[in-house]
């Protein structure tokens, strides 16, 4: 049998600890790696991110660090934001 008491009646559930591990888990994600890679993201003029990313496929060689542009945005102004990553070692 369904009640026809108002939602209101009934006590809603606590949610402290979903608060507390959701602000843990925040706070814990800016210091913490997003899987295997390490990445760095920058925003600069096409030329100088052009020099940035072959800078790092000479630190970082393709085959032996994976090393890749993740993703790359055209801003106005001929800027591009892009993230690079790589393997944090060569094994």
């Amino acid at each position: 049998m369904v009640s026809k008491a108002p939602r209101s009646q009934y006590p809603k559930p606590p949610l402290d600890g979903l608060r507390r591990r959701l602000k843990e888990s925040r706070e814990g994600s800016s210091s913490q790696q997003r899987g295997a890679f390490v990445r760095e993201s920058f925003k600069l003029p096409r030329i100088a991110a052009r020099e940035k990313a072959r800078e790092w496929f000479e630190q970082y060689p393709k085959a032996a660090y994976w090393t890749e542009i993740e993703s790359w945005y055209e801003r106005p102004g001929d800027i591009i934001e892009f993230t690079m990553r790589r393997l944090p070692n060569a094994e």
